[in-house]
């Protein structure tokens, strides 16, 4: 079971970027989605959850109507797309994934048993 997280780079504020969460030796569909950020300094933030019955989807306050996510069942990948981003979004962004996971525990890194390598994301003019 492994997550791998790619698409981070510089983006000015205002910029976009699409981060993807690529699944290999399961099946993401069967499985929640968590995105965690960790800015320097600071404890890891949850940033959104889907979950794997019906897609639904989740976000933290500090990204909710800006960031959005999707999946694509048949590349077995989620994606994390990040809109009109800000400097204090800058952070490392890791995807997470849990077969057992409740909603209710979808904001706890704790709830997720499989984690990615994580992907830097500056936000900088």
């Amino acid at each position: 079971v492994q997550l791998q997280a790619s698409g981070g780079g510089l983006v000015q504020p205002g910029g976009s970027l699409r981060l993807s969460c690529k699944a290999s030796g399961f099946i993401s569909g069967d499985y929640a989605i968590g995105w965690f950020r960790q800015a320097p300094g600071k404890e890891r933030e949850w940033v959104s959850s889907m979950a794997s019955s019906d897609g639904a989807t989740y976000y933290g306050n500090s990204v909710k109507g800006r960031f959005s996510m999707s999946r694509d069942i048949a590349k077995n990948e989620v994606y994390l797309q990040m809109n009109s981003l800000k400097p204090e979004d800058t952070a490392v962004y890791y995807c997470a994934a849990s077969r057992t996971i409740i909603v209710s525990s979808y904001t706890s890194e704790w709830g997720y048993q499989n984690w990615g390598q994580g992907t830097l994301v500056t936000v900088s003019s």
